[in-house]
C-alpha cells in the first residue's frame, strides 16, 4: 500500500503517512480467520498464535482517554500502568516539551531545540535542576503524530487550562503542552516547606490558556478542601494542587511517633480552599524500595551481587 499523496509505502492499517503526514483512509478490515465458539472469548494465546510467514497483528493498547486541544490537536492516552499520550497535531501548530521527552514522531514533524525564555529562563531552570533546553515540535505539510511516554508507572493527566488558570505540579511531572501554555518555576515561600516538604523549594507552574499533560506516580486521589480545612500528607505524595491551597509542613508530634512511627519528622499540610491531587507511589519511595535489591559490594571480597536476603523477605 502506498500513500496517494507522496507515493511512499505505508502500512495497510496506517492512519497517516509517516513520510508526508497525509491522512489515509484505512482499508476495510479483513475477516478474522479465527472465530471463537459462541460465548467464548479470544485469549492472549490465540492473539499471538500466528503461523510461520503469517502477518503478526498485535492487539492495540487500551485507550483510556481522548480529547481536543485549543489549537485543534487531538490526543489519546493509551495504556493502563505504563501510559503514553499520542498527539495528532495540525500542520503549523507547535507542541513543546523538555529535552528528551519525545518518544516517537512522524517524519514531517520539525524539531527545534532552544533556551526557552532566554538566559533568564534557562538560569531559573538550571537553578531548579530542570533541563536548560526546551524542544518545539511543529508538523509541516500536514498533520503530524507525536508520542510521549510516562517514565514511571502512573497516570497521565490532561490539563485543559482556561486563560490565566494555573496549576501547581510536582517537579518533573510536566510532559508536553500546546505553545499557548506557560511553563514556569514555582518557588515555595517558606523555608520549612522548601527544606522538608518532600520536593524541595521547586515545583512547576502551568498557566493557560491551552492543553498540557503531566505524569503523576501511581494512582491519583483527588480531594476538595473547604476554607481552612486541612489535610496532612506524607511528604512526596503531593502531586498537584490549585494555587489557592496553602502548602506548609509541620513536625510530627510525640516522641514515640518520631522514633518508632516510621513517617519521618515532618508531614506536609494542605489547607483549603481548593483541590489537591495525591499520588500513591512517589518516585522517591519506589527508588528506595528498589535500592534494597540493587547489587551490593562485599567489603571482604570486593565482588558485587544481588541482595537475595531482601529479595525473598516479605516487607
Amino acid at each position: 500500500m502506498n500513500c496517494p499523496q507522496c507515493g511512499a509505502p505505508v502500512a495497510p492499517n496506517a492512519r497517516f503517512c509517516t513520510n508526508c503526514g497525509a491522512r489515509l483512509t484505512p482499508a476495510a478490515a479483513a475477516p478474522s480467520s479465527f472465530i471463537p465458539p459462541s460465548g467464548e472469548s479470544v485469549s492472549m494465546a490465540d492473539v499471538y498464535d500466528n503461523r510461520p510467514g503469517e502477518r503478526l497483528d498485535l492487539p492495540e493498547p487500551t485507550i483510556v482517554g481522548t480529547g481536543v486541544g485549543a489549537s485543534g490537536l487531538r490526543y489519546k492516552i493509551i495504556g493502563t500502568t505504563m501510559q503514553a499520550v499520542v498527539l495528532e497535531v495540525p500542520a503549523g501548530q507547535t507542541i513543546f516539551s523538555e529535552r528528551g521527552g519525545m518518544s516517537w514522531m512522524s517524519a514531517n514533524v520539525q524539531m527545534q531545540t532552544n533556551m526557552e525564555g532566554g538566559l533568564g529562563g534557562a538560569f531559573k531552570r538550571m537553578f531548579s535542576g530542570e533541563s536548560i533546553f526546551m524542544v518545539n515540535f511543529t508538523p509541516q505539510g500536514g498533520p503530524g503524530i507525536i508520542g510521549f511516554s510516562a517514565e514511571l508507572p502512573g497516570k497521565i493527566v490532561p490539563l485543559n487550562l482556561a486563560p490565566g488558570q494555573t496549576m501547581i505540579c510536582q517537579k518533573d511531572s510536566f510532559m508536553c503542552a500546546e505553545r499557548s501554555v506557560s511553563l514556569d518555576i514555582h518557588f515555595r515561600r517558606k523555608l520549612g516547606a522548601g527544606f522538608f516538604g518532600g520536593e524541595g523549594f521547586i515545583m512547576q507552574k502551568l498557566t493557560g490558556p491551552g492543553l498540557a499533560f503531566v505524569e503523576l506516580d501511581g494512582e491519583v486521589v483527588e480531594y476538595t478542601l473547604e476554607a481552612n480545612q486541612m489535610l496532612k500528607v506524607d511528604t512526596g505524595h503531593v502531586a498537584m494542587y490549585e494555587p489557592t491551597i496553602n502548602f506548609d509542613v509541620e513536625m510530627v508530634r510525640g516522641f514515640k511517633n518520631i522514633l518508632f512511627g516510621g513517617e519521618g519528622l515532618f508531614l506536609t499540610t494542605l489547607r483549603g480552599p481548593g483541590r489537591v491531587w495525591l499520588q500513591t507511589m512517589p518516585a522517591m519511595n519506589l527508588a528506595k524500595k528498589l535500592a534494597q535489591y540493587m547489587p551490593t559490594t562485599s567489603s571482604s571480597s570486593g565482588s558485587g551481587g544481588i541482595n537475595l536476603g531482601n529479595l525473598f523477605t516479605n516487607d
